[in-house]
Formats: structure tokens, C-alpha cells, sequence
């Protein structure tokens, strides 16, 4: 007979005891001694209670790892999930899958970006803020890359945390498959596009790329088919000041040429049919000072997404679909020990249709599984859910950023409009309408080929 030494609550209570005291992540230990070790794994049990990565215990025995969830037993999981899933759940014949916990730390962030953090532990180099609350270096300069916040005391650090890097590393070449369906399931449209993401700071080398000393980030997503809108893409370009909004380019092929759009572009879908906006990926889609008001409402052990679903994919990485219900993915959610749930308003969108939005960060590695805007009535509108994971499923093994390591990335989107049931759903994939997919990536041509107006104007004629 094991004999419990925490009951299961003592995580919630001892998370909020810890934040309301100001001390960083962990409940047996503070997690930045976890990041300290030097080991092939960094082990989180030794920071949280087993009962917090336990389903069986968060559920009074009724659940376990590998059961299924319907709105038949959904009952005994409510207070694990964010309301959206269950409103997906209860309504619209979602499912899901337990999944194992991760108790690992070293699979949940890329290689490069973990070891770069533990560099900078062991030489006492660390983040905080200027006096205009913008993430700087312990020397006064600019971030030189890593995790800012290994061990978050408040929202603001979780948030930097997202804001900085965010696929945790210096570049990323994502092929992007998106499928959106109307409220009755109906399929409506199908894009395939990249989206590309290049640290300008904030990056491993700790230098500015191509000495871009006042940018923190390119990105640009560039839609390859479906055919009406092939050769059509939006290039932000974000400043190191968090308080700036970013520049933001669009590509019309039927117009021929490079636009500027103003600020409110980033509050409407970019093609037709989709239910997110500029605003929603990463919990961080814009600058962190133009949203304020930063505060944590909740923490405690829930069901996340931010683990896992890789091993089920096919070679193209796409994940199976629920049987009789396309809208959505059939995944695993697995036990986090340290959910944070952070409010923000739209402080720098005078004109913005958001009044808030709250995100589900696991404290572990600041990454988002859920992240809901409301609209100007307070009522729930979008959640983009997102999932990430080690991709590793025995012998069958993606290659990262380092060429040395597995990939640790993203593994799909599901953005439901929580009003109208509508759903745009997005899959990571290796390849889609010949774009690859790509960890191992040479930045200069990345810059060149995607992440310039002259070359948006270059992809739109090709």
C-alpha cells in the first residue's frame, strides 16, 4: 500500500502560497535548482508532488492514463480543463485521450535554447526589467538569448517568457495545413502556407542578426494554395521595444504589390474562413507591452496539451482526426503539475474587439495550451489551443535545430470560435504543397527568400 504524503490539493495551495509570496516555480524545490542540474535529465518529480502529475489522484481514482474522455465521464475531469474544451466536449462530440505525464524537463524545450539557459545560470547572467519594462540583460543590454525567466515569479515573467523566443529557437520553418469547418462540421476551406519566424535577438550566437539592433523578430506567412490565394503573405517585422506595434506588410496577388496595414489588421483573419487573427499564436501574438494589466487568476495541476502527440503521426506528421468528426484532432492531454492562468487586456488597441483574454501557460517551459480572447460584451469568443511536444517516439526520431538532438516544436493549432462553433484547424506538418518543414535551416537565405517586402513581392510572382 503507498501511502500518500501530499493530499491533492497541496499543489494548488502551495503554487498560490508561492505567488503570493513572490518565489519562483517548483512546490518540493524551487525549479530553478532543477535547471541547475547537470544531467542528461532534468527531473521535475523532484520539484512537484506525485500527486500533481497523477491523474488517478486528480480524479479520486475514476480516471486513468489511457482512457478516454467523452461527455459521458467528462464529469470527473471539469476541473482539470479550460472551459472551452469542455463546452467542446459536452457540445460538439469532442474527445480526447489521457495521456502519460512528462516528467522530464529536457523534453520540453529545444536543445540549443536549454543549454543556452543553463549557460547562462552557471555564469550568473539573467533577465529583468527596464524601467520601461522591457526584458534586458543583467548587464543592462539586450537579451542575449536563452530562457529569461527559468524559475517565473509573477505573470509578467511568464508572459516575457512567451514573448521572447517564441518557438525557442533562432529560426523556424513551419508547413502549415489548414482546414476550416463551419459550425455543423461542414468543411468550408483549405490552405496550405508557411509561416516563418527568424530572431533578430534574443538569440543563442547572443548577437543580432545581420546587426538588426532595434528588432526582436521577422515573421511572415506565406500561403502557397489553396489557388485563390496562392502567393499571398503578411511579413511583420517587431521591434525589440516591446511597447511598438509591429510593422505589418501584406502581399495581394491580385493588387501586384506590397502594402502596409495599420495596426487593426492584426484583430481580422488574414484569408477568408479563418477564426484566428495575427493577435492569437504563441498566447503572445503581439508585442507584450501593447497588452497590460498582466495578472495570474489561477494556478494549479490541469490537463494540457503541451507534451506528447507526436508518436501517432504519419510520415507526414499529421494527426489522425476524430472518427465521424473531422473538426477535430483525436489527441492526448496529459498531467501538468503547474498550470498559470494569465489575464491581459489590449492596452495599445484603442479600436481592438477584444476586452481580454486569459492563457493556460504550463509554468515548466511557458508554453500555452489554451488561450481565449472575449469580446467587448466580456463573453468568450476565440480559444486558440495549441500543442507541442518531443518529437521522438522510440526509433522513429526528428532531428532539431542542432542537428544532434530531437526537434521539440508545436504539433497542431485548434482555433474554435466558442460562439458559432467554427473551427479552423492546423496541422504541423513535414511537407504541405512543397513546403518543407525545416529545424535545420540556413538563416541567411530564410532572411532573403521570406522575411524582406522585396522578397514578399518575389514569392508573389513565382
Amino acid at each position: 500500500m503507498r501511502i500518500r504524503k501530499y493530499d491533492v490539493d497541496y499543489t494548488r495551495r502551495k503554487l498560490m502560497q508561492n505567488m503570493a509570496l513572490g518565489l519562483g516555480a517548483g512546490v518540493l524545490l524551487p525549479l530553478e535548482k532543477i535547471w541547475a542540474k547537470d544531467s542528461l535529465m532534468l527531473d521535475l518529480t523532484k520539484a512537484y508532488p506525485d500527486e500533481a502529475f497523477s491523474i488517478e489522484a486528480q480524479t479520486k481514482g475514476k480516471i486513468s492514463v489511457g482512457d478516454v474522455i467523452t461527455k459521458e465521464n467528462l464529469e470527473h475531469v471539469e476541473h482539470l480543463l479550460d472551459p472551452c474544451i469542455i463546452q467542446q466536449v459536452r457540445e460538439d462530440g469532442r474527445r480526447f485521450t489521457i495521456g502519460p505525464p512528462e516528467t522530464d524537463l529536457t523534453r520540453m524545450f529545444t536543445n540549443p535554447n536549454l543549454e543556452k539557459t543553463q549557460k547562462n545560470l552557471a555564469e550568473g547572467y539573467y533577465a529583468k526589467f527596464d524601467d520601461a519594462g522591457n526584458v534586458v540583460g543583467s548587464d543592462n543590454g539586450n537579451w542575449k538569448g536563452g530562457f529569461p525567466f527559468p524559475s517565473p515569479k509573477n505573470a509578467n515573467e511568464i508572459q516575457a517568457n512567451a514573448a521572447l523566443s517564441w518557438g525557442r529557437a533562432d529560426a523556424n520553418l513551419y508547413a502549415v495545413r489548414q482546414v476550416d469547418f463551419a459550425g455543423d462540421g461542414s468543411q468550408q476551406y483549405a490552405y496550405d502556407f508557411a509561416w516563418v519566424e527568424l530572431q533578430m535577438q534574443a538569440r543563442i550566437d547572443g548577437k543580432a542578426f545581420r546587426g538588426h539592433t532595434d528588432e526582436i523578430r521577422r515573421q511572415n506567412a506565406y500561403f502557397e494554395s489553396s489557388e485563390d490565394v496562392k502567393g499571398t503573405s503578411f511579413l511583420s517585422i517587431w521591434k525589440y521595444d516591446q511597447r511598438e506595434i509591429p510593422d505589418l506588410f501584406g502581399y495581394l496577388p491580385q493588387f501586384r504589390r506590397v502594402r502596409q496595414f495599420p495596426a487593426n489588421q492584426r484583430f481580422e483573419p488574414l484569408i477568408p474562413g479563418a477564426t484566428w487573427f495575427l493577435t492569437d499564436p504563441w498566447a503572445a501574438g503581439d508585442p507584450m507591452l501593447t497588452w497590460g494589466n498582466y495578472k495570474i487568476v489561477e494556478r494549479k495541476p490541469m490537463l494540457t496539451a503541451t507534451t506528447g502527440n507526436f508518436g501517432i503521426k504519419d510520415d507526414n506528421w499529421q494527426l489522425p482526426t476524430i472518427p465521424g468528426n473531422e473538426k477535430y484532432f483525436d489527441v492526448a492531454l496529459a498531467m501538468s503539475p503547474d498550470v498559470a492562468v494569465v489575464e491581459s487586456t489590449p492596452t495599445g488597441y484603442p479600436r481592438a474587439p477584444v476586452s481580454k483574454r486569459l492563457a493556460w501557460f504550463d509554468v515548466r517551459n511557458c508554453t500555452y495550451t489554451g488561450c481565449i480572447r472575449y469580446d467587448l460584451q466580456g463573453k468568450p469568443w476565440v480559444n486558440f489551443e495549441s500543442a507541442f511536444g518531443y518529437y521522438q517516439d522510440g526509433d522513429r526520431v526528428v532531428m532539431g535545430h542542432d542537428g544532434k538532438t530531437p526537434a521539440w516544436s508545436w504539433t497542431y493549432v485548434m482555433s474554435y470560435n466558442m460562439q458559432n462553433k467554427r473551427m479552423s484547424r492546423l496541422d504541423h506538418a513535414y511537407e504541405a504543397s512543397g513546403i518543407r518543414s525545416l529545424f535545420e535551416i540556413d538563416q541567411d537565405w530564410m532572411y532573403d527568400t521570406y522575411l524582406t517586402t522585396s522578397a514578399q513581392q518575389a514569392l508573389g510572382r513565382v
